[in-house]
């Protein structure tokens, strides 16, 4: 297969909500599968589409919960499950992932301070350090990574497969950077989280999220063929957001759900 599809496990943004887990991303390149975060309550959905040891790699934009949770159930499955597919030698999984990532995801895996002390996640993770302009093959997929404007180390992430583009923006707030990656590519996956102009004239965050507004903005500084709206939290009003996007990109733009499916 030659296609690239884009699998919506979750969209959910900052915390699942009542339709749809945090979130959490499945690609179909050709032969392999790739998942793009993994927040809470998306590797359940996960076992809808495959085995999650049929994985080839991991990805991991940042390490807000959100978007990284339900790391700490797929280690209990590839550890602890008695009939797995392949030997224990082979269960290691590769993750893509912010520098913290092997430290941090032990300490969430871990019930106990003294259970932490003795927690390794490298008999089932292999851990890939995530960097900026970073350029590398995952997965018979051709990946590039840039940091974005988020709290903590976060970063946007590009793949290419028989010459279909699909750029994920992460969390972040305006970033030239995302832009940068995404430059043409055929589908950005942007985060929208909150609306351009707040009630009472107050201020949003900066260095946080994108608005409506922004997410479609970028989309056209980058010219991509089509836009597709995610991340957006229960507090916020997904229709206004998609309203902002599509009057600020004038191509297609849609707004993601949970169980989704994309061509790219």
């Amino acid at each position: 297969m030659g296609d690239m599809e884009l699998i919506v496990l979750g969209c959910s943004g900052s915390g699942p909500g009542p339709d749809s887990p945090s979130s959490g991303y499945l690609v179909r390149a050709g032969d392999a599968a790739l998942v793009l975060d993994l927040g809470n309550g998306t590797l359940g959905v996960l076992h809808r589409y495959l085995d999650p040891f049929a994985l080839d790699a991991l990805l991991l934009s940042h390490l807000h919960p959100d978007h990284c949770a339900d790391v700490a159930s797929l280690v209990v499955y590839r550890r602890h499950h008695p009939t797995p597919p392949f030997p224990a030698t082979q269960r290691r999984l590769a993750v893509f992932a912010p520098v913290e990532a092997p430290d941090r995801l032990a300490a969430q895996y871990a019930s106990s301070a003294a259970e932490r002390a003795e927690a390794d996640l490298s008999d089932v993770l292999d851990f890939r350090v995530l960097s900026d302009h970073m350029r590398t093959e995952v997965a018979g997929c051709a990946m590039s990574a840039r940091r974005v404007d988020h709290p903590c180390e976060t970063y946007a992430l590009r793949l290419e497969h028989a010459g279909r583009s699909l750029v994920y923006s992460g969390d972040t707030g305006p970033c030239a950077a995302l832009v940068e990656l995404a430059r043409g590519a055929d589908v950005l996956l942007c985060e929208a989280s909150w609306p351009h102009e707040w009630p009472d004239g107050a201020q949003r965050p900066s260095g946080l999220h994108l608005s409506g507004r922004q997410a479609g903005e970028h989309a056209v500084r980058a010219d991509v063929g089509r836009l597709l709206i995610t991340h957006v939290p229960v507090w916020s009003n997904a229709s206004r957001l998609l309203v902002e996007a599509k009057e600020a990109f004038g191509g297609p733009v849609e707004l993601v759900s949970a169980g989704a499916n994309y061509q790219v």
